[in-house]
């Protein structure tokens, strides 16, 4: 019986991932000064999986900031800060490369050895980003959600809609935080 639920949840899960595609209207390299585009810093507010890791490190996780900017190619490289409890800052950098399908980036982690295919799936350039990612290493596949905002506060609709989304992709509500403000890192 276990099993049966599991396989249900996990075919759920599959298919909420295999339909979940990038906004129809994305565009990477909007000119700035006409319209917002991606380009900048983003603050990470939201965070929902069901992956094992997770569970340990949920309470303990903090907001942080990344700053997204497009390469001459149509890529987008994403630098990642988080303020360690010490003052101290945590970095991660990846190079997502485009795929044919505009909003669909994918990379390689060099940090955590997997695979991911992330799609920007709602975005309003001068708000929020909503940015779905599917992780593989080792043959397991996480889904990990993640709200973007361009300040630390995010509107009560734009958690809504996070939410709701997390929830479609199969996330479980207790696997879905609004992230606490722990500063920002300076620039290094």
């Amino acid at each position: 019986m276990r099993l049966s639920i599991m396989g249900v949840l996990l075919c759920a899960t599959l298919v909420a991932c295999v339909n979940v595609m990038p906004q129809k209207d994305f565009n990477l390299e909007k000119n700035y000064i006409l319209s917002p585009q991606m380009a900048g810093k983003w603050w990470a507010v939201g965070f929902a999986t069901n992956a094992k890791w997770f569970m340990n490190r949920k309470a303990s996780m903090k907001m942080g900031t990344s700053m997204m900017l497009p390469t001459a190619g149509g890529d987008l490289d994403i630098n990642c800060a988080n303020q360690n409890a010490d003052g101290s800052c945590w970095r991660v950098t990846h190079l997502a490369k485009k795929t044919d399908i505009p909003g669909r980036f994918t990379f390689t982690s060099q940090r955590w050895n997997n695979e991911n295919d992330m799609r920007v799936v709602a975005v309003q350039y001068d708000d929020f980003a909503l940015i779905h990612t599917i992780k593989t290493k080792h043959g397991v596949t996480d889904v990990l959600n993640k709200l973007f905002s361009r300040t630390p506060e995010v509107s009560a609709d734009v958690q809504k809609k996070f939410l709701q989304f997390s929830l479609d992709t199969g996330i479980l509500s207790e696997n879905i935080v609004f992230l606490p403000n722990n500063g920002e890192c300076a620039e290094a």
